[in-house]
């Protein structure tokens, strides 16, 4: 089982009331996307050079990552799970999430329907409707209570 979470309150709302509704699992993966640095911002395109240091990006990319470890910290203890693994992912949410699920192999995904994406995503997040129409397994798709 794949628990998508960006430790947002939407997010974790989803996850709660979705959860539950599922038949105890073997495995469970709690997974989140982050972003990085874009190579291209540390060794630039063309005749612009890049507009950060490798030192800074690779700094950046350690907070992010950092912070994507608190998100899965804090749905796994909202959701009081125990003996589960977290995965903290980089690229494109949607593909990432994909392809995790594909490589573990998942048997369902649960994903909320909006996070922190706000008004970009009016009724059915950017990302999980990438799941649903990606996904090698069903997806469970939660509203926030």
């Amino acid at each position: 089982m794949l628990l998508c979470s960006d430790g947002s309150d939407l997010a974790l709302s989803a996850l709660s009331r979705g959860f539950p509704l599922l038949a105890p699992a073997d495995r469970i993966v709690v997974a989140t996307v982050v972003d990085v640095v874009h190579p291209m911002d540390v060794v630039g395109t063309g005749m612009a050079g890049g507009v950060i240091s490798p030192d800074v990006a690779e700094r950046m990319d350690a907070e992010q990552t950092e912070a994507g470890q608190r998100a899965l910290d804090a749905t796994v203890h909202r959701l009081e799970l125990s003996g589960v693994e977290t995965v903290v992912l980089t690229g494109g949410a949607g593909p990432a999430l994909c392809e995790l699920a594909a490589s573990l192999p998942a048997t369902v995904i649960v994903v909320g329907t909006r996070g922190m994406g706000g008004l970009r995503r009016a009724v059915l997040g950017s990302v999980s409707d990438h799941i649903v129409r990606n996904a090698p397994c069903p997806v469970l798709v939660c509203g926030a209570e």
